[in-house]
This record gives C-alpha cells, structure tokens and sequence, in this order.
C-alpha cells in the first residue's frame, strides 16, 4: 500500500485534510521515529494528570517554579531523587500527596 493511498483513507475518515500527514506517514516508513520520552518525563505527567492539576497547580503544590515543572514534563532537566520519589508517591497514593497539602 502507499503513502498516499493510506494518507486518503486517514483523511477520507477524518473529513478533511491533515497537514503534515504524508510527511509523517513517510517519516514512519524511514524509521524515523517521532518524539521519544523518559520515564522520568512520563512519570511526572502522570502524576500531576492523576491528581487532576494543571501545572501551575502542581508546581504550586509541590513549591517548585513551574518553569521547572515544564523543563522536567519536557526533558529539557530530568528531576532530582527526592522529587521523583514524590512523583510515584502521586501516582500510587494520590490520597497521601493531597492530604500533605491540606
């Protein structure tokens, strides 16, 4: 099948044209992969997502700079132990996290 036979059928179904599809459909076929994550990165999202704040409420909560926040949500710094840590007591025990902060 080809990029562009696949690039119409995304496109008939979505119902309208998507810029930069091919571009990426023939990036794919390359293997050339897209953005890639840390875990570090993915654990910090998932903790601010499972207790439900936007970033400036996590940062908030967690008295870091939300400027900070944003370099470790996008891989820019990778986080200290002691924050990390903290990280996956969010994810597994959000209770705990809001509970500190009330």
């Amino acid at each position: 099948m080809s990029i562009d036979s696949i690039a119409d059928a995304i496109e008939a179904d979505a119902g309208e044209p998507i810029p930069g599809l091919r571009e990426g459909l023939e990036e794919m076929r390359a293997g050339r992969s897209g953005r890639r994550y840390t875990p570090e990165q993915l654990l910090v999202r998932s903790a601010r997502s499972t207790l439900g704040l936007s970033q400036q409420a996590f940062a908030d909560l967690i008295r870091t700079p939300v400027a900070t926040l944003r370099d470790w949500e996008q891989g820019r710094f990778t986080p200290p132990g002691a924050a990390l840590r903290l990280m996956e007591i969010a994810v597994r025990h959000p209770e705990v996290v809001r509970d500190a902060a009330a």
